[in-house]
C-alpha cells in the first residue's frame, strides 16, 4: 500500500520561506498550507489524466539522485 503524504510544520515552514522570496505579502501559514494542498490535488490529477508526464517528472528525479 503507498505511503500517503502528511501535511507537516517543517513543510509548512518550508513553503512559507519559499513564499518569501517570491510573494512576501502572501507569505502566511494559510497560504502555504493551500499550496501543499494543491501540489497535491495537482500531482493526483496528473497520474490519472498525464500518467506519461508524471512518470518522466520521476525518472528524471532518479537520474539526478543517482549522479
Amino acid at each position: 500500500m503507498a505511503k500517503h503524504y502528511e501535511m507537516n510544520e517543517k513543510d509548512i515552514d518550508e513553503v512559507i520561506r519559499y513564499l518569501k522570496t517570491v510573494d512576501p505579502e502572501n507569505a502566511t501559514p494559510e497560504m502555504a498550507i493551500a499550496f501543499l494542498e494543491q501540489l497535491q490535488a495537482s500531482v493526483h490529477l496528473m497520474s490519472h489524466e498525464n500518467p506519461e508526464l508524471l512518470d518522466k517528472i520521476y525518472q528524471d528525479l532518479k537520474k539526478k539522485r543517482s549522479t
